[in-house]
């Protein structure tokens, strides 16, 4: 499998204990030692409001990473384009091609579900029992509307755009967006706008959507490289890559879809230390879905002090059946599978552990099994 590139996904998590500096700190050491371990690309998230994640700005986590490697590719994963300007973005990621051309991948996120009157598409794929073809889980369905109507969202969301200011229309963005890059942009009135820098610069555009929808079909109807979520969203990945594909239309960067999926990766030495670190992983993405906000990540010992709820158990669920806990050889093996059933060219693995250097090691391991295969 070492024909398909590995990659890695970065939250810029907070373990209990420790601070956002030293998250920051601890990220940057990472994507490090992820360029000496041979992954192909470190993407940065974009989250807002959560005590336990210090990744508000893709932007300034990817200056300050240029500066620490030399060849890696770096990216967001994904600059949420739901409370910013296709403007803004462009002249963000100039600034950093300016002094590091050619190394960055601009990931772009809708936020803020679906749109108005938008329904969730059915599953693309044959699926039976739980599981695609090649035996690949595939849970139930997670309802995200909870998390959509909640408190913390609305104030988010107020915080974030200028009191009275709209969103665009997704794909209206993502097309200004790429006028703006290829310097092809007029307004309704044939007005030219121009951005330096920014325009011409050397990125890979890509869509990051968790669904078959209007991120998949953006992708593919502009002939763009598509990540989909298995990691935020595993009942959807199939719809999401057939989605893509479906949609896809030749552009001149690429000729074929090309795709990324995502997993929930903890790798040790053997699968008995591989589920010890992954112990915080459930009251984690516990606080995620409540709409409570990322808590600090815990110690197996803070999380095993967390009473559980049916509820709880079922906000989580689909989320602890699919991330892949194990040794060197067991998560490889998933991953392949991963990668058989959705056909995707790349992996994007995000692992969080209480320590730093078990991170480290998780993903040296992986990548060392993953060479010899």
């Amino acid at each position: 499998m070492s024909d398909i590139p590995l990659g890695v996904l970065d939250l810029v998590p907070i373990s209990s204990g420790s601070t956002a500096a030293d998250a920051l700190r601890n990220s940057i050491d990472l994507a490090r030692q992820a360029e000496r371990f041979g992954y192909a690309r470190h993407w940065f998230a974009e989250h807002h409001l959560n005590p336990g994640v210090a990744g508000t700005s893709p932007a300034v986590v990817l200056a300050l990473t240029a500066s620490a490697t030399s060849t890696i590719r770096l990216g967001s994963g994904a600059v949420q384009l739901g409370h910013r300007t296709a403007l803004s973005t462009v002249e963000e990621f100039g600034l950093l091609d300016a002094l590091h051309p050619g190394r960055f991948d601009l990931g772009l996120g809708r936020s803020g579900g679906r749109p108005p009157g938008e329904k969730a598409p059915g599953p693309a794929a044959p699926v039976v029992d739980g599981r695609a073809p090649n035996g690949l889980l595939i849970p139930p369905r997670f309802s995200f509307e909870h998390l959509l109507g909640s408190p913390r969202i609305a104030l988010q969301r107020k915080l974030l755009l200028l009191p009275g200011a709209e969103s665009q229309d997704y794909a209206e963005q993502i097309d200004d967006l790429l006028a703006l890059l290829a310097g092809t942009y007029r307004s309704p009135e044939g007005v030219e706008a121009h951005v330096v820098p920014g325009e011409g610069a050397d990125l890979q555009v890509w869509i990051l959507g968790s669904s078959g929808g209007q991120s998949a079909e953006a992708a593919g109807a502009r002939g763009l490289r598509f990540a989909a979520n298995y990691h935020v969203s595993p009942a959807t990945v199939l719809e999401a890559v057939d989605g893509y594909r479906a949609s896809f239309e030749p552009s001149d960067d690429l000729d074929k879809p090309y795709v990324s999926v995502s997993a929930d990766v903890v790798v040790a030495e053997d699968d008995e230390t591989a589920r010890e670190l992954a112990t915080g992983y459930g009251p984690w993405v516990r606080s995620i879905r409540t709409a409570e906000g990322a808590i600090e990540f815990p110690t197996p010992q803070e999380a095993r002090a967390h009473t559980w709820t049916e509820e709880d158990r079922a906000l989580v669920q689909d989320r602890l059946d699919t991330q892949f806990v194990g040794s060197p050889a067991r998560v490889a093996d998933r991953l392949a599978q991963l990668q058989e059933a959705t056909g995707a060219d790349e992996l994007l693995i995000t692992t969080i552990t209480h320590d730093h250097a078990d991170r480290v090691r998780s993903y040296e391991l992986l990548a060392e099994e993953w060479s010899r295969r």
